[in-house]
């Protein structure tokens, strides 16, 4: 092993660190242009890093940038998990499932689209669309009644589910003949699938995963998050290995050859880049940001520290856990679309439930509770761990960076026996710090009577 790269990656780390806080600190100053100009300055960074060659080689090379791109996905991931676990109190081991979820779903979109297919898109776009519509139908419809037992409410939306899967691909199926002539083939695209064509449908194919996993993570919340956390944290687990063998029989039980199964998924169009990995990290901490310093914040906040006295104050416990968990899939199915069309390759391996502690011990590393840290953690366990730590132990032997998983729990288990409370516990940098509120001053009169 080369001192220099040794030396070079130690300094990437530490760059990449203070970037994220210029970044979080630029995202938080008050005025507008800054906040834009600043973004658009942390954008231009990297992307010259990746592209600017300095003395026949750019500055951040095809593995640093594989790196950025794993860093960004599981960032959208574990932050996901953190609103679960770290900020409601839930906890989950099905995070990852939801991952490949949206990983498959956004793939199958735009492998389908390039090869003159466009029920994958017509199918997931009108069926989240509706679904999300028969959601809130049926709620506003059971609303009414008072009592309504959790199995019978789920009843209702599995069957609602089913009939909006079938409308769904009843449109699809009438609908691509008029569309796929546009699309061509593989190896003679048509104009649909090419230009800014292809990229809009990326964008769709990502947005659309994130919510078929949110609707999913409904389906799934709804009865299961009645039971206890460690409970819950079980169930999930489940419906993790579950996900994984259906996507190892994906092309015999799913109606999906085109995934092949425990062969895996090839051919997939690799639309990811620093744009597109860059504008949704921006998106899903700009959304969680908010969502933790709002009024639905506070709840979840609530429901974590007692459930007992959120519940006499009148919060909804049921309403606030689905949300969150709800959220938080589809935080990670967005991820698993960005991940997917960086890799171009998507095997079940990927996503079996060892991995999927990953994002778990990722928010516990960074800190529970903590947006910066959940950031900071992700992208430092991708490269020092996944990069760094890899390529050293690959030195060792073709068998050495099996030693990561050894190496992972015993640095969890110092961590835990020396902070406890992660890196940074609660510490938030720049714009994701709790917004200052002035106290109001509530005028009495007193001091006109005491003058009087």
């Amino acid at each position: 092993m080369e001192l220099g790269f040794l030396l070079g990656s130690i300094v990437k780390i530490g760059l990449i660190l203070v970037y994220l806080y210029g970044l979080l600190w630029v995202l938080g100053h008050r005025q507008i242009w800054i906040k834009a100009v600043g973004v658009a300055i942390a954008f231009l960074i990297v992307q010259l890093a990746l592209t600017v060659p300095i003395a026949g080689s750019t500055i951040l090379n095809e593995f640093d940038q594989g790196l950025i791109f794993q860093a960004s996905a599981m960032t959208m991931v574990a932050l996901g998990l953190n609103l679960i676990y770290g900020f409601n109190g839930q906890f989950s081991l099905g995070q990852w499932g939801f991952y490949g979820i949206g990983a498959y779903t956004a793939a199958d979109i735009t492998y389908r689209w390039v090869n003159g297919d466009a029920r994958g898109l017509l199918v997931v776009g009108i069926g989240t669309i509706l679904a999300g519509a028969m959601i809130i139908g049926i709620q506003r419809w059971l609303s009414r009644f008072r009592g309504v037992p959790v199995m019978s409410a789920f009843t209702f939306y599995l069957i609602g589910s089913v009939l909006v899967g079938w409308i769904a691909v009843q449109i699809g199926n009438a609908i691509n003949p008029a569309i796929a002539p546009m699309l061509g083939t593989r190896s003679e695209p048509g104009f649909l699938a090419q230009g800014v064509w292809m990229q809009i449908v990326f964008f769709l194919a990502v947005i659309f995963a994130g919510v078929f996993s949110a609707e999913i993570s409904f389906l799934f919340g709804l009865p299961v998050l009645s039971l206890g956390s460690d409970y819950f944290g079980i169930a999930t687990l489940g419906f993790a290995i579950i996900v994984n063998t259906l996507m190892v029989n994906s092309d015999t039980i799913l109606p999906f050859p085109e995934m092949k199964g425990g062969r895996g998924m090839i051919g997939i169009p690799k639309l990811t880049t620093w744009f597109w990995a860059f504008l949704f990290l921006i998106l899903v901490i700009i959304i969680m940001r908010n969502i933790i310093h709002s009024s639905t914040g506070r709840t979840i906040l609530a429901v974590r520290e007692d459930e007992t006295a959120a519940k006499a104050m009148g919060i909804d416990l049921a309403n606030t856990k689905l949300l969150t968990f709800v959220i938080g899939c589809f935080f990670a199915g967005v991820g698993g679309g960005v991940y997917a069309h960086y890799i171009g390759f998507l095997s079940p391996g990927t996503f079996d439930f060892l991995a999927g502690f990953n994002p778990l011990i990722i928010v516990v590393f960074g800190g529970l509770g903590s947006m910066t840290g959940t950031i900071s953690a992700s992208f430092g366990w991708i490269f020092f761990l996944e990069g760094l730590l890899r390529v050293l132990l690959g030195q060792l032997g073709t068998d050495a960076p099996t030693w990561r998983f050894v190496l992972y729990p015993i640095v969890l288990l110092l961590l835990m026996l020396i902070k406890p409370s992660g890196l940074l516990g609660n510490v938030e940098w720049g714009f994701l710090k709790a917004p200052f509120v002035k106290p109001r001053v509530k005028e009495t009169g007193m001091s006109e009577v005491a003058e009087g």
